[in-house]
């Protein structure tokens, strides 16, 4: 795993992104790290959920949410550092 954004060529050198995850961001068209550029991570969750017919653990958006932070310049983070963060903005999407 690469911390700097400019090294990162693979989705697998993303933040807490192995074969997996690498998979599940390659079923939502994303083929390069930079496409997750300007992303939603909670449209993300839902496209995922949609494409494999499965509710995933809400973690997924943790993680969702610390790659494109990371691409979009932030410092590399375990996904946990996001949970707080997705919480409050789930339940901001509950009420509007």
């Amino acid at each position: 795993m690469l911390a700097d954004q400019s090294h990162t060529t693979k989705l697998e050198d993303l933040p807490n992104i192995g074969k997996a995850g690498a998979a599940d961001l390659r079923l939502l068209g994303i083929h390069d790290p930079q496409q997750l550029i300007g992303r939603q991570p909670f449209e993300m969750y839902d496209a995922l959920c949609a494409k494999t017919g499965t509710r995933h653990d809400p973690c997924v958006i943790d993680v969702f949410m610390a790659v494109v932070a990371f691409m979009e310049g932030g410092p590399a983070l375990p996904w946990w550092s996001f949970t707080a963060e997705r919480k409050r903005l789930a339940e901001q999407r509950k009420v509007g």
